[in-house]
């Protein structure tokens, strides 16, 4: 998949006008492309697309406009696109109320290091998380983390084949285990052109 260039981002001008459908054609987006793992664990498996979104609102917010600011946008968030030969996913540890969560976050402690993908017939494929810096500390994970997960090409075959494709949290912790629908399965396949 091909990394944002400059002229792939709208002004700030452009961006303004078009916001709300732009917003509104992301968020149907990331629907395809959201794994639910159990009731507090999500999954967003990000594209292009979904990276362009978060470029352009960081370009809004900080009104950021020249071309050293852009570059180190795309610099940040371009790394968070596939390339082709693996998968990459914020993922969002959710709990609606605040104290829950709290206590939650001190009991998940490493939880970022525990996901795993499978590919039918191959070995798990553990999540390389938060390499740009440490979300947790020995007390409390984050409530976001950003993970890759790095197949090989005989992973990769199987998969547009149509193997089953599992995602699980093996944290004691946390244990979930779920089966990829067939969406969300021939959409990720996408990220591997």
């Amino acid at each position: 998949m091909n990394k944002l260039q400059r002229n792939d981002l709208l002004s700030l001008e452009t961006y303004a006008t078009e916001r709300a459908a732009f917003r509104t054609r992301v968020i149907a987006h990331k629907k395809t492309r959201s794994a639910h793992l159990g009731h507090h664990l999500k999954l967003v498996f990000e594209d292009q697309l979904t990276i362009q979104y978060q470029i352009q609102e960081m370009l809004r917010i900080e009104r950021i406009f020249e071309a050293q600011g852009i570059k180190d946008e795309l610099d940040a968030y371009n790394p968070l696109i596939p390339d082709g030969k693996n998968l990459k996913a914020t993922l969002f540890v959710e709990y609606p109320d605040v104290e829950e969560r709290r206590l939650a976050l001190e009991r998940l402690v490493g939880i970022e290091h525990d996901i795993e993908l499978t590919v039918a017939g191959h070995a798990p494929v553990k999540a390389i998380a938060d390499e740009d810096m440490d979300r947790s500390t020995e007390e409390k994970t984050a409530a976001v983390h950003f993970l890759r997960f790095e197949l090989d090409a005989s992973m990769i075959e199987d998969w547009k084949a149509g193997a089953d494709i599992t995602l699980a949290s093996t944290l004691p912790a946390m244990r979930e285990h779920i089966k990829l629908t067939p969406e969300l399965r021939q959409a990720l396949a996408e990220d591997f052109d």
